[in-house]
């Protein structure tokens, strides 16, 4: 790994705003700012670490009543009843729609479980300047990057089908409070990813 230059080592660093590589002038100035944007540069977004542990915290007290919580209301020739994620996984699965029971529990389960897990990780390797498996590391920000685009598929399917299945008589879907704790859910893993700083993963190399 040290064969390949630095940031610091070719004197530039890169505008947490718009992305622009600029010359390091932190040193002499200590105010620098992004010619294109003008935001202020940093080698390191500040307090990267302990603001994406409070997002990631907030996250996992949230997802226990996003999943204790009824997320839908569905009516159905005058019978009706409320169902949680994982109830509602299991009828899906019961009643042979196992293709949509999948999808429901890897976007609402899996995927969420894996992020905090992963985030998780990657803050206490930043925190304790690990040196272990950092390439790896590195990839793993980008697969989380990656599933963020897909987070809030679940949301998106409740509202889906309660836009479209709107018979009145016959049936009825409704969204429930459960489903906006998952959206929040979402929302600050994705924060929370997004706080953290993933230069910090070479950090440890340094020492």
């Amino acid at each position: 790994m040290n064969e390949i230059p630095r940031a610091r080592q070719l004197r530039v660093v890169a505008c947490h705003g718009c992305g622009l590589v600029c010359e390091d002038t932190l040193d002499e100035s200590g105010n620098a700012r992004c010619p294109r944007c003008g935001a202020a540069l940093r080698r390191r977004r500040p307090d990267s670490v302990a603001r994406a542990w409070a997002l990631l915290i907030a996250a996992l007290i949230l997802y226990i009543p996003a999943n204790a919580l009824p997320v839908m209301y569905t009516r159905l020739f005058g019978r009706g009843g409320e169902s949680t994620i994982m109830s509602g996984v299991i009828e899906f699965w019961r009643s042979g729609s196992y293709e949509i029971a999948l999808v429901i529990f890897i976007a609402s389960i899996a995927v969420p479980c894996a992020k905090f897990l992963t985030i998780g990780l990657l803050l206490t390797s930043a925190r304790r300047r690990s040196v272990r498996a950092m390439r790896e590391r590195a990839r793993l920000y980008r697969l989380i990057e990656l599933f963020g685009y897909w987070s809030m598929l679940d949301v998106a399917v409740v509202a889906i089908v309660s836009a479209l299945v709107r018979f009145q008589a016959l049936s009825d879907i409704e969204p429930r409070i459960g489903i906006l704790f998952f959206g929040v859910v979402v929302i600050l893993t994705m924060l929370s990813a997004m706080s953290f700083d993933p230069r910090l993963t070479w950090d440890g190399d340094d020492e």
